[in-house]
Order: C-alpha cells, then structure tokens, then sequence
C-alpha cells in the first residue's frame, strides 16, 4: 500500500537537532539520518522502479541531494521524514521518465520538481501524518477501492503516470481510466471528508 512508507517515517522519532546538525554539516548526524530512513527510502525507491541495483543508486542520490538542500529545510515548520521520502520518491520517478524517454517529451518540467523537494512544501505535514486515526480511516479506505482505483492511484503516485498514460499502459480507453480515477478519488473524499484528501 502506497501509505507504508509514509506512516514509517511518521512513527520514528523526529530530533529537532538532528536538522540543526545536518546544516552543521555534521557527519554523524548524516549517518543518524540514514540510519532511520535509509531502509524506508530504499522500499519506497525500489517500489517505484523495481531494480535493486537502481534503488540503491537513487538512495544514495537521495541523500546527497538532502544533504545539499538541508540549508533550506525549517525543522518547526515540517517534520524531516517526509522531506526525505518526497525527495526519494521524485528521484525514483525522475529515473523512470528518463529510462523511458518521457523526460524529453512531456515529463515534469525541473523547475516544478525541484519545488516539490523543497522544504517549506512540508511546514504541516508532520501533523497529518502524525494523526494516526486519519491514517486508520484512509488505510480503511483504500483497502475499499475497486482492484482497478487502487491500481491508478497506484501507478500515479509511484509512477507519475498520467490518466493517458495508464490508458496505454493498462490497454484500456482514456475514459475507463477517467472513471476509476475519479470514482476512486471521490469515494475517497466520501470516505474521509473533503480535509483529508485535498
């Protein structure tokens, strides 16, 4: 389930000096990090790309790239977890448009997906994430869906596929695909309230 990783790094720890330190540029602290999120980013990487020679790779990329943009990152203002987990999930997505030749024809511009890794793009996450009764109810829900909404929102949120994109892949007409999305997501918005899916 897509959610796994996410509710991982909810429930490690989160050190407010562990970021102080990374800007220090302190090398244990880039240990520490990769000590309680290395293994989540590595399933989450290799979920999306399904190569383990690949996955290790874009760990390490990963992590490079954290620790070049920690200077950016506002420890009261987001939680340092979810941070990484973007950041791995855009690598592994950035890989996969390049292998396939999408990046030069209709992939995400770099302006967007650097914004996306971003600190200040996670100042209130930590606590969605961390209130674990939506985690519940969305687990809930998900688990609800039809076999085919869970497989588009999978293959949107791992892969970044677009609705033509899963069309071509799964050999079925643009329409079908429109429909499972949005009777996925607004069952999901039925489910959960309005809040908790936008």
């Amino acid at each position: 389930m897509f959610l796994l990783p996410l509710l991982a790094a909810a429930l490690v720890r989160e050190d407010p000096d562990l970021a102080r330190r990374l800007k220090n540029r302190d090398p244990h602290a880039m240990a520490e990090l990769y000590d309680r999120y290395g293994r989540i980013a590595f399933a989450l990487i290799f979920r999306v790309v399904r190569n383990e020679a690949v996955a290790e790779d874009l760990v390490q990329e990963t992590f490079l790239r954290v620790w070049n943009r920690v200077h950016g990152f506002d420890h009261e203002k987001g939680a340092l977890g979810p941070w990484v987990l973007a950041v791995a999930r855009n690598r592994a997505i950035d890989y996969l448009r390049s292998v396939d030749g999408r990046m030069a024809q209709n992939a995400f511009e770099l302006d967007k997906l650097d914004k996306l890794e971003q600190p200040a793009m996670f100042c209130d996450l930590e606590n969605s994430i961390l209130n674990m009764d939506r985690v519940r109810a969305l687990r809930g829900a998900f688990q609800k869906l039809t076999a085919n909404q869970r497989l588009v929102l999978e293959l949107a949120y791992y892969e970044g596929l677009s609705q033509t994109e899963m069309a071509e892949r799964l050999k079925q007409p643009l329409g079908t695909v429109k429909t499972w999305v949005r009777a996925a997501l607004k069952f999901l918005r039925e489910e959960l309230g309005e809040a908790a899916v936008a």
